[in-house]
């Protein structure tokens, strides 16, 4: 049974549009969620009226309003994930001054749920609240190589988008790829999403023992050294395990050693 309010959807729908274009106006804004003017208009009026959106008065065009600003804090404040990683995260990158991320799994997508972004100059593109594929890069992978079999088998067999020539879209190969970062237990990304990028990701746990999130370290390829890749696979490793066993879970008493 389907349990949607088509209204609050899309409502849902028209403010991530708004969140994905600041300052659109109402024609683009009724074009791109598949509205009428008229009731895109409405959605927005009353999305405005509760702070959701603010409105140009000259231009006419809509961006976010501080409503959603407030409900990102408090899920800062709330989510036992985000409140156990943040220390962490800021560890992990104050030691490698790389982009480090935190990702869940959001269906066949994942999603940045915190970043810490590098304070070089040359560094990565990363934003807080992108959705991106699981086939490829380091922690969208790794989040995959743990994910149940039918979300797997649908993504894999889904049209795959090849985004390098180092992306992986053969469901033979990508099978095979998931099932030695599930052996291993954490993931290293060469290029596969990002000619000339590297992300090395970790697995984090709950309670349970299900893998619920990745942290990972991403940057230029060309800052890497096999040296550097070995410490950042122990430290997301270590951090990874602090932040699974404040969240319940009991690490395995033994760890892979990290191969020469």
């Amino acid at each position: 049974m389907d349990y949607t309010v088509a209204a609050v959807d899309r409502a849902l729908k028209l403010l991530e549009v708004v969140a994905e274009n600041p300052n659109i106006g109402l024609t683009e804004l009724a074009r791109l969620t598949g509205a009428t003017k008229t009731l895109a208009f409405r959605m927005a009026s009353t999305l405005e009226a509760q702070g959701y959106l603010l409105k140009d008065p000259t231009t006419r065009s809509y961006t976010l309003g501080y409503k959603p600003l407030y409900l990102s804090e408090r899920m800062q404040h709330e989510s036992p994930l985000l409140r156990v990683a943040q220390p962490f995260l800021d560890d992990v990158s104050a030691r490698t001054r790389e982009n480090v991320s935190l990702l869940v799994r959001e269906g066949h997508h994942m999603v940045c749920i915190a970043i810490r972004q590098s304070p070089q100059p040359i560094r990565l593109y990363a934003e807080l609240g992108r959705q991106g594929p699981l086939h490829v890069g380091g922690g969208p992978k790794l989040l995959l190589a743990y994910a149940p079999d039918d979300v797997q088998a649908a993504v894999i067999e889904a049209k795959l988008d090849v985004f390098t020539p180092e992306t992986i879209v053969e469901p033979k190969r990508l099978r095979a790829l998931l099932k030695r970062i599930r052996d291993q237990g954490y993931n290293i990304s060469h290029g596969d999403l990002d000619s000339g990028a590297f992300s090395v990701a970790a697995p984090v746990h709950d309670h349970a023992g299900r893998v619920i999130a990745s942290i990972s370290v991403a940057g230029p390829q060309a800052r890497l050294t096999k040296d550097l890749e070995k410490l950042y696979v122990r430290m997301l490793l270590d951090a990874a395990d602090e932040i699974s066993t404040r969240l319940g879970w009991r690490a395995r008493p033994d760890r892979l050693a990290i191969s020469a």
